[in-house]
């Protein structure tokens, strides 16, 4: 098991967001968090990170207990997962390859031949092995996204976190996404993805959770 909640309840700026979550995500699992605007989806996922604290309940990720887990323990429990962004937070001023060297080094790769080895490999996984020199400017919004996949692929996380991550892009680069997320989760790592998008559960089934009024609802 990878994560763990029971009779959660999460908060943000003294309000309730979500309550009386209980939940798992298992390896392997693809699951939707569906829902409007403001519902609480994003929070669902800032609390796995460790970036919006558990204000009550009990939860449990990768083994660490995020109820008591303290600041400078965070990026260790990071590392070990996958983070895509909807507005992807690339650095605008580094190059495809600059911005995967950038987290390697930060997360403990020492040996240069060592992380051009991985930049290669998860450009290859994620279909741009042509454009590690290319800057962000320089990609269509789709291939920014799945370079931002490949940097959340870099240390082969068991857990990978999308957040809307089709919200800016048009269906045809929006499908290609979705192809790659669902065959990293059959690679073996869980995604949870956040989406308002009703269609993606249709074309690539997977487990339905939705966010309504304070409360998290599991439908598949």
């Amino acid at each position: 098991m990878l994560a763990k909640y029971e009779q959660v309840q999460l908060c943000q700026d003294d309000q309730v967001v979500l309550s009386n979550l209980n939940i798992e995500i298992l390896e392997g699992q693809f699951i939707y968090i569906l829902g409007e605007v403001g519902c609480g989806k994003t929070s669902l996922l800032k609390s796995i990170y460790g970036e919006l604290p558990i204000a009550s309940g009990e939860a449990v990720v990768l083994d660490q207990d995020m109820t008591r887990v303290r600041p400078r323990r965070l990026p260790r429990l990071r590392r070990q997962l996958g983070i895509v962004f909807q507005d992807f937070q690339l650095l605008r001023d580094r190059t495809v390859d600059e911005n995967l060297d950038f987290v390697l080094r930060a997360t403990g790769w020492n040996k240069k031949v060592d992380r051009e080895r991985r930049i290669i490999e998860v450009l290859e996984q994620v279909g741009l092995p042509e454009k590690t020199r290319h800057l962000p400017h320089e990609l269509s919004g789709g291939e920014q996204q799945r370079v931002c996949i490949a940097r959340a692929l870099l240390n082969s996380p068991k857990l990978l976190l999308a957040d809307e991550p089709t919200a800016n892009l048009d269906i045809e680069n929006g499908r290609h996404v979705m192809e790659l997320l669902n065959s990293i989760r059959k690679d073996g790592t869980a995604v949870v993805m956040t989406t308002h998008n009703e269609q993606w559960p249709k074309e690539f089934p997977g487990i339905v959770w939705r966010c309504k009024e304070g409360t998290l609802k599991i439908e598949s």
